[in-house]
């Protein structure tokens, strides 16, 4: 049976190491889902035609050296249906996504960049709706909103709103973050309950019979992160778990550091209202997204502290260790289940639930 196992875990192995291939001849929508469609687009297309030293890793954020100064620099596109959610909107969802991208890589946020792309028709009253809910979003990060552009297409051509926003911001001391970092013997921690962004925006939409009292968990995490390195010196890495949710970043830290990621499924902190509609949508929480949330990886010997950390912050004060990194088995994550067995956690193909950021 363990040879068995061993010939499986072996095929998988081979089949991940193969050259990434894009073999639709059109995009499909699971190429913008984050998981693995998303990843072979990037390095099928995007790293083949702009690969250099500094877009390699695939941080959130590039970090720049620019004179004397170390730079963190992020941008991402908001398509979110519907624009207008329980808990936020596309605006505020926009600045503190970037916001998020330059905290999980070291840096302090400073300014951010706004790119408006809008359908013809759509009501101003909407549009001065979230621009001061950008406007709000940013007071509450520290950060400023210092250049930007609009365009306008015709009718039905860009489903109402579409947001752009870069964000730029400084990287002090010299200490090093990333996935390469993370080691055997580091402890997996997330901040916060998962999943609420997802299931939120997919239930306003009211295509499904399904009530909850639910809001997105959308936050600015500078501050909680900031709290979290001037307490504990041990932190390898960090993401945010947006698309394809804290499964897909396992995933990515299995394979990009060459290790193992173990997790206890009785650890993972997942509302009840959440795992219920998860449940009657036929979705399993890890995949779904978050915009409040990070995943950490820390020296074994510091977890105790992170996790402390974490907890006194309020947008932290949920945070749990989720799992354990190691050295066999490389590149693949491996959740120990309620029900006492284990089962492989693979990253998904697509999104179960498209256009939630």
């Amino acid at each position: 049976m363990i040879d068995r196992e061993q010939q499986v875990l072996d095929r998988i192995e081979r089949q991940r190491r193969r050259p990434a291939k894009v073999r639709e001849e059109r995009i499909t929508l699971s190429h913008g889902a984050g998981g693995k469609a998303s990843h072979t687009l990037v390095e099928a297309v995007f790293l083949e035609a702009f690969g250099n030293p500094l877009l390699a890793p695939l941080e959130d954020a590039a970090r720049l050296r620019v004179g004397d100064a170390r730079l963190a620099l992020t941008t991402d596109s908001y398509v979110v249906s519907p624009l207008f959610f329980p808990g936020g909107d596309i605006g505020d969802l926009a600045v503190n996504g970037t916001v998020n991208d330059l905290a999980v890589s070291g840096a302090t946020p400073l300014y951010l960049t706004c790119g408006f792309i809008l359908e013809e028709g759509f009501a101003i009253a909407d549009l001065t709706r979230i621009a001061a809910s950008m406007r709000a979003a940013a007071d509450r990060a520290g950060v400023v909103i210092v250049t930007g552009d609009t365009k306008v297409v015709q009718r039905g051509k860009a489903d109402g709103c579409y947001v752009n926003t870069a964000g730029i911001g400084v990287v002090e001391g010299t200490t090093e973050f990333g996935v390469s970092a993370v080691r055997p013997g580091d402890a997996i921690l997330v901040s916060g309950p998962i999943g609420e962004h997802g299931v939120t925006v997919m239930l306003a939409r009211g295509e499904l019979d399904i009530e909850a009292d639910l809001v997105s968990d959308t936050a600015p995490l500078n501050g909680l992160i900031a709290s979290l390195l001037a307490q504990c010196h041990g932190v390898h890495a960090m993401r945010d778990a947006t698309r394809g949710g804290v499964a897909t970043i396992l995933n990515e830290i299995a394979a990009d550091a060459q290790v193992s990621v173990i997790v206890d499924e009785d650890a993972i902190p997942v509302r009840p209202e959440v795992r219920g509609a998860c449940e009657l949508l036929g979705i399993d929480p890890l995949y779904v997204a978050c915009e409040g949330r990070f995943v950490a990886a820390v020296a074994g010997d510091q977890a105790s502290a992170a996790l402390a950390a974490l907890r006194r912050h309020p947008l932290g004060a949920q945070a749990a260790i989720i799992g354990r990194v190691a050295a066999d088995q490389p590149g693949m994550v491996l959740l120990n289940t309620a029900f006492g067995g284990t089962r492989i956690v693979d990253m998904l193909v697509g999104d179960p639930l498209p256009r939630i950021c």
